[in-house]
Parts: C-alpha cells; structure tokens; sequence
C-alpha cells in the first residue's frame, strides 16, 4: 500500500484524465439505476475534455451503452465491463467476447443460482457477469463462492470483486489494460495520466497510471495502490472544480504570454 496523502495537488500541463463513474462521478444508490451524474458535474467533465484536447475517459464496469446515457448529451471515450469494450476517440470500438456456448451457459446456472438467494441480482453484460448483493449482504459468500467455481471450472473466466457486487468477465479484462490501451493513442499518448477510482476494481488502474508517472486518487477508505485519497464523492466534485479553474487560468496565462511574445516580436 502507497502512503496516501489526503488531498491531491492541482496540476496542470498536458493531463490525460480517467474516471470510474459508481462511486466517483456519481453517489453510489440501492439500485444501478438510480445512479446519475448530476448536470453541472457533466458539464465540468465536458469543459475537462475540452482543456485536454478530448483526453478524458469513463472507465467502468458498466456497459459503454450506460455510460453513454449517464454523459448525456456529451460524447466521451469510453471503457466499458472494465475494458472489455472500449471506444476510442475516433469513435472506433475494440470488443472482447466470451465463446457463445459459455456464455449461454453462464446465463443459465447463474440464473438458476441467484433465483434461491433472496435479493440478489444478475446483471448478464453480454461477455461478462456481475452477481450483485447490495440488498442481501448475507449471500456474499455464497455468491463468492459460486463466482470461484465458475472461474476454476472455465478458465477462460477471471473473477472481479467490487463493492456488493462480484463479476466473472474475460481472462486478461481490467481497467489498468484499457487505460495503457488509450495512452498508446491520441490524444492520450504523451500526457500525464489522472485516474480517479473508489473501489477494488480501480487498483488495476492505479497500478498502471502509477507506473507511468500519473496521479491516482482513491475515493473514500480503504487499502490502496492510489498515491492520493478524497474522502467522497462530494470532494471529488469539489476538487475537480477547483483543479479545471487552476488549468483554465493557468492555459489563460501561457496564451497572454504568447501573445506578448509575439507582439513583442513583430515589434522588432
């Protein structure tokens, strides 16, 4: 574990920026789909992109369809289900899938497996799984349990723990993975990468941003590979205003002093 200090520093520079959304962006609610972004953060992450050069990403274990939705009306690059999908910026999308059969299969005895554990979920992603317990805390190791299973019984599968919630997606798939894959593109590559996560499945992330010279930054407590901590969402939103005034002004600054120079140097 990194020695966390408690609040990040304002940078500036050439930033590259990656956001998980659950925890993040947005409250954490009882059910997926109460979670929302509010507008005025949307907003702030739009006018983000915009001082990046259009270098600011969701990384997410939901789909890059919910993510969409949850940005509207602005149109990010995308990591969905952890990087199993992935659209860069040129709006070209790198899909990793799960065999037909398997995924039929999964299907199948998950659902059967859930329906005798009161209050659990499925949520089935299309080529990944995410078993969810945040309204029967009781089934976690039951649900854990099964998840193991599956994982030595098909290794094609790796398991992923988060917050109440546990998912089987494909061998290799982690937020670290996608977000090397957007810093080896435009207008990713070159930049100092920002990742900011709350959960288990962001110390990939972390781990990848932090080999790379970046700023990771942990939400809330917990065990970590982050080099920074933000107690909440709150502050996440908090921070983030303050850092896109400190850009601004400082992007403010350098175009005056190009201008002088070059007032300066038609005087000559």
């Amino acid at each position: 574990m990194a020695e966390v200090v408690s609040v990040p520093p304002l940078l500036s520079g050439n930033l590259a920026f990656f956001f998980d959304l659950d925890g993040t962006l947005a409250e954490i609610k009882p059910h997926p789909d109460q979670v929302y972004i509010p507008a005025a953060v949307r907003t702030l992450l739009q006018k983000m992109s915009v001082m990046s050069d259009g270098a600011l990403a969701l990384i997410s274990g939901r789909s890059m369809a919910e993510l969409d939705k949850l940005a509207t009306p602005f149109h990010f690059p995308l990591a969905g289900v952890h990087g199993a999908e992935r659209r860069d910026i040129n709006d070209k999308t790198h899909v990793v899938t799960l065999p037909a059969p398997l995924v039929k299969t999964l299907q199948r005895e998950l659902s059967d497996a859930l329906a005798l554990m009161p209050g659990t979920e499925l949520e089935a992603k299309g080529m990944a799984f995410a078993l969810h317990y945040r309204q029967a805390p009781e089934a976690e190791e039951a649900i854990m349990w099964l998840a193991q299973k599956l994982t030595k019984r098909f290794p094609e599968l790796a398991l992923q723990p988060g917050k109440c919630v546990v998912e089987l997606k494909p061998l290799g798939i982690n937020k670290g993975a996608a977000i090397r894959a957007f810093m080896q593109e435009a207008p990713f590559a070159g930049r100092t990468p920002v990742f900011i996560g709350d959960d288990l499945t962001d110390e990939a992330g972390f781990k990848q941003v932090n080999a790379l010279g970046g700023l990771t930054i942990k939400v809330g407590a917990g065990d970590t590979l982050a080099t920074y901590r933000l107690a909440n969402v709150r502050m996440v939103y908090h921070w983030l205003g303050k850092l896109t005034h400190h850009i601004e002004k400082q992007q403010k600054t350098e175009t005056l002093r190009g201008e002088d120079y070059e007032s300066l140097s038609s005087s000559l």
